[in-house]
């Protein structure tokens, strides 16, 4: 069974959120990246969002478009970040999923990404710039190699393709809380325990939700109606702050800040 599934069904069996943090790959180096995933998972991170850095990103706000442009002014190459995932493994069985642009997918080849990313120990990707109308043939590759294929819907997503996106979906499904792009909110949108509930009532594949959670309470409030809590802005402007820190110190200070979010998601 891929991670993300065996994940989520054991989290089902125990009637709790999933969290799902994201952090750029590479920002502010590969070592660092490595020490954070692992000492996430050991805080009780259930999934981990991994974001390929792209020079011109489909949704991303200031704090995450920094990090993957400090990602790049390292020489990000896509091998290193699949070394790194390998160096993962060794420690960590936390299921990844990789946000990536439809661009670099397409410029490395379908099967080739794919078959890469699952050998590297990744298990499935988001790839928020990819039409699924048009992207069967991705779908059919990851489903070819048990890898997940996660797909976004937001408020602003019409019933004809809710319908098109939660046939398709696979691993879980992405609900974009807000109508913009990433980063923290004061406030979360009234509409968004309705707008699951939607959702819940068109698929059995788990829902998690991200864009704009950044505190306990909004972790909180997420974690009582959708099955994950997605939280990347606020984890990652933590990463800016402490860059200039040795890996296994960033890792620490973003496993403390982030453990209260845990908490929050899973209403502890």
């Amino acid at each position: 069974m891929n991670r993300i599934e065996k994940r989520f069904s054991d989290l089902k069996q125990r009637n709790e959120t999933a969290f799902i943090p994201f952090i750029t790959a590479g920002d502010p180096s590969l070592q660092a990246t490595e020490s954070i995933i692992t000492q996430l998972d050991k805080k009780g991170a259930d999934v981990i969002e991994l974001g390929f850095p792209f020079s011109d990103p489909i949704a991303d706000g200031p704090v995450i478009q920094a990090s993957y442009n400090r990602a790049l002014g390292n020489g990000f190459k896509i091998n290193n970040i699949f070394d790194s995932i390998k160096n993962i493994r060794k420690e960590s069985e936390i299921p990844i999923v990789a946000m990536v642009s439809y661009s670099i997918v397409y410029r490395v080849g379908y099967d080739k990404f794919i078959e890469q990313a699952k050998q590297a120990g990744i298990d499935g990707a988001t790839i928020p710039d990819m039409p699924v109308e048009e992207a069967t043939e991705v779908f059919d590759v990851g489903a070819k190699n048990d890898f997940k294929i996660v797909c976004f819907a937001a408020p602003t997503t019409t019933p004809k393709r809710i319908d098109i996106i939660t046939a398709k979906t696979q691993g879980f499904l992405y609900y974009i809380a807000v109508v913009g792009i990433t980063g923290a909110r004061a406030t979360l949108p009234d509409d968004i325990s309705e707008n699951i509930k939607r959702l819940k009532a068109k698929t059995d594949c788990p829902i998690a939700a991200g864009f704009g959670v950044s505190t306990y309470e909004q972790a909180a409030t997420v974690g009582k109606i959708a099955d994950g809590v997605i939280v990347g802005s606020a984890i990652v402007k933590q990463i800016e702050k402490h860059k200039a820190m040795p890996a296994g110190d960033i890792a620490t200070q973003i496993a403390q800040f982030t453990e209260n979010l845990i908490q929050g998601a899973k209403g502890k």
